[in-house]
């Protein structure tokens, strides 16, 4: 495969994967912002939303106040926000029609049909109600694209792609969230534990799509360390670090036996896997929450540039 196509394919299902993550955490800080009644709660809950998602430098370029219409808008809409759910769906599109004979036609037609609904919405007509009900169809747009990836294509080095591209930015995605709730939303301790506490994990596990399965396997009241364990270290929970982690491993090793020869991009998604596989929440707590969080997110980023460079992206 030439290493453009390997690059569009990667990069289509980062791209799906990450406007999701987009309306994933617009919904955390949104529903925070609502249930919050600490002085100036607002700005803070969706200022710390977009610092998880390494956009409020942006934000801040204008001016703007930190309001939900206005962060709605801007992590939606805003074409200067590289990474605004509108421009996530647009590189998606262009990606996926550079490699339509790599794709299904199913594939294609999840994407383009997405772009094409979203692309008529009218920033305007999308407040309250409205904005949750967008953000949950945004989320049924990657389950969709996901489901025509898993039910039409073939399992072969574009799959490998494809899937390596889904769990790195997952991965990343859960691993903001988590640094969202646990470092920058709460860091006065007293705080820990209360009702406000249990209230915000029960929005990240809803974020998580977690909740009910977090209630199937622990059966007592919430409790942080649990659902940090639930989130980093459950290999069943499809969206925790280690899950992610091990798919990312497992398709980079099919790649490697696809083309006869390990890369450095093998090694770089084997530490990342034995960063969560070789650990307990005690040792992670010692370490510090935020610290192991930041270093499992700067591995990710290792094994996407180490992908990039071992299949010649660039």
């Amino acid at each position: 495969m030439l290493g453009r196509t390997a690059q569009n394919l990667f990069w289509l299902s980062r791209y799906v994967e990450r406007a999701e993550n987009m309306a994933r955490l617009l919904e955390v800080g949104y529903r925070m912002s609502l249930t919050s009644r600490r002085e100036g709660g607002v700005s803070e809950h969706l200022i710390s939303m977009m610092q998880a998602a390494e956009i409020e430098e942006e934000f801040a370029k204008k001016d703007r106040v930190a309001d939900v219409d206005t962060v709605a808008n801007f992590m939606m809409f805003d074409t200067e926000n590289p990474s605004s759910v509108y421009n996530c769906l647009s590189y998606a599109r262009t990606n996926a029609r550079s490699v339509r004979t790599a794709i299904t036609s199913d594939m294609w037609e999840a994407i383009n049909s997405a772009w094409l609904e979203f692309s008529q919405i009218k920033p305007r007509d999308v407040r309250g109600a409205k904005l949750l009900g967008l953000l949950e169809w945004i989320k049924q747009v990657g389950h969709h694209f996901r489901g025509a990836l898993l039910g039409t294509i073939l399992r072969d080095d574009g799959f490998a792609f494809l899937q390596a591209g889904n769990f790195i930015e997952r991965a990343d995605n859960t691993a903001r969230i988590l640094d969202m709730k646990y470092y920058v939303l709460l860091p006065r301790a007293r705080m820990v534990g209360g009702d406000l506490d249990i209230q915000q994990w029960t929005l990240i596990l809803r974020a998580a799509s977690a909740h009910r399965s977090y209630r199937h396997v622990y059966h007592d009241r919430y409790k942080a360390d649990n659902i940090a364990d639930f989130l980093m270290l459950r290999p069943e929970m499809p969206r925790s670090l280690i899950h992610c982690a091990r798919n990312v491993e497992d398709n980079l090793t099919t790649l490697s036996r696809f083309y006869g020869e390990s890369q450095r991009c093998n090694e770089a998604a084997q530490a990342l896997r034995g960063m969560v596989d070789s650990t307990d929440m005690e040792a992670i707590f010692a370490f510090g929450l935020h610290e192991f969080l930041t270093e499992f997110m700067m591995r990710a980023d290792h094994v996407s540039d180490t992908l990039s460079e071992s299949y010649n992206f660039y």
